[in-house]
């Protein structure tokens, strides 16, 4: 059996800022934060500010950040162009129930990016834009039930979120997984209306989705889900899923929220998946608040209340609003064609000498990823999906130790979940990155093939 290495914060330590506020955190917040996903070890580290690929915490210390709140700066942290544009604009007030000009000017860069989207509704998180995506595959179809991969990470719709958690103990057979609630209480008719799919499984996907396509409004599709494993679709799971779904009259929702980052025109257009509506959201609105639901005219008119009341009526008190909106057209304007290019030329540097640094020391560990994404597994193969990425026991305290030696070495790096690069790095720090994971290699407990 393997053991952390322990952390030793004290009143004396790098962390005792932190761990002041977190005590005072603690009697404000449940469990001391306001996000179930602040990693903690045993304390959150508080953050002072964030400068270009680097943030500060409240203690003075300097990190290279590879979570980027979750992917979602692109650009790393204050991105001139995009703080420029908003301090510009809270001059001219923050929110309206009117329309700008702004929130136009985000839609047709998007319109005219990505090859899926013909018309767009803006809304304020990546679990609203996933919400009203499954809400309109239900008004288009006239059919309630979903169909999702296993272990994919949707946000907190019921039906979205439920199978994205399972365990070795509760997740069921190969053959037909199950759909394991999210929460206490949910209500089982949420369960009975979820269909779980296994990712990169082609036949069982053909078989499952025909057994319910009666029933099916929607499939929901991330390209790449990151707590799945971040790891590539199969040509032809593709080819099953979208085959299928057109077979029965069944949409696809592909997710972006996370994956758009992955190239100028997004994820679907990159595997080749043609969705007939996306879920976007992080990137595209520069460091603010934002969802969007977009897809071909003929779906997106179920948004349309122009005539009367619309088959699906979706507002937002701050959808829309300016200053993500600007920010967003910003961000996304200076991500050209040729910055996507840097991007992700960098990330291939990046997860090739990672793979070099586990052949030369002959260690028990994989790389996946894609464009600027990468995770690292501790396993001797490659997942394939959510199963085969989930840790066990001892691999699971090896990726603990692991994030804490590459905070102790003043690196951010996400525990279990997809690390991400920005624009603001540099090639020294992509050797910085690998320096630090070839002497955590070399200090790593091994871990034995027969614990799985």
């Amino acid at each position: 059996m393997l053991h952390e290495i322990p952390a030793a914060p004290s009143a004396a330590s790098p962390g005792a800022k932190s761990n002041t506020l977190f005590a005072r955190a603690r009697v404000v917040f449940p469990d001391g934060t306001t996000r179930a996903t602040v990693e903690r070890d045993p304390t959150p580290q508080y953050v002072l500010r964030g400068e270009g690929a680097y943030l500060i915490d409240v203690d003075g210390q300097r990190f290279l950040d590879l979570n980027n709140n979750f992917t979602t700066l692109i650009h790393g942290h204050g991105f001139a162009p995009a703080m420029d544009a908003v301090s510009r604009v809270l001059r001219d007030g923050t929110c309206f129930s009117n329309p700008t000009v702004h929130e136009i000017d985000l839609a047709e860069l998007l319109v005219d990016r990505i090859p899926a989207v013909e018309q767009i509704r803006f809304v304020n998180t990546g679990t609203e834009a996933v919400m009203f995506a499954i809400k309109a595959a239900r008004a288009f179809t006239g059919r309630s039930a979903i169909a999702k991969i296993e272990g994919a990470y949707h946000g907190a719709y019921d039906w979205a979120e439920t199978g994205q958690g399972g365990t070795p103990s509760t997740w069921g057979s190969p053959d037909a997984p199950v759909p394991v609630p999210a929460y206490a209480g949910t209500p089982q008719s949420v369960a009975d209306e979820v269909v779980i799919l296994r990712f990169n499984d082609a036949e069982g996907a053909r078989r499952r989705i025909s057994a319910a396509a009666d029933r099916l409004a929607c499939i929901l599709l991330d390209p790449m889900p990151s707590r799945g494993g971040l790891i590539p679709p199969s040509p032809d799971f593709v080819a099953a899923v979208v085959e299928t779904a057109h077979h029965h009259g069944i949409l696809i929702v592909c997710d972006e929220v996370l994956n758009l980052r992955q190239s100028y025109r997004g994820a679907s257009a990159r595997y080749g998946i043609e969705p007939d509506l996306i879920a976007a959201g992080k990137i595209i609105g520069g460091g603010f608040p934002i969802g969007a639901i977009g897809g071909s005219s003929r779906v997106m008119s179920v948004f349309d209340g122009s005539a009367g009341r619309a088959e699906l009526a979706q507002g937002g008190t701050f959808s829309a609003n300016p200053v993500s909106m600007i920010a967003g057209r910003a961000t996304m304007g200076a991500m050209t064609e040729t910055a996507f290019a840097s991007l992700e030329a960098m990330g291939d540097r990046l997860r090739v000498a990672l793979a070099e640094a586990i052949e030369r020391r002959q260690a028990h560990y994989t790389v996946s990823g894609a464009a600027s994404l990468f995770r690292i597994h501790p396993k001797r193969t490659l997942p394939r999906d959510y199963r085969e990425s989930y840790p066990s026991p001892d691999e699971a305290i090896v990726m603990k130790t692991m994030t804490r030696f590459f905070r102790n070495e003043g690196v951010i790096l996400p525990d279990g979940a997809a690390a991400c690069l920005s624009t603001a790095m540099t090639e020294a720090d992509i050797d910085k990155i690998v320096d630090t994971f070839d002497r955590f290699l070399a200090v790593a407990p091994v871990i034995e093939e027969e614990t799985r």
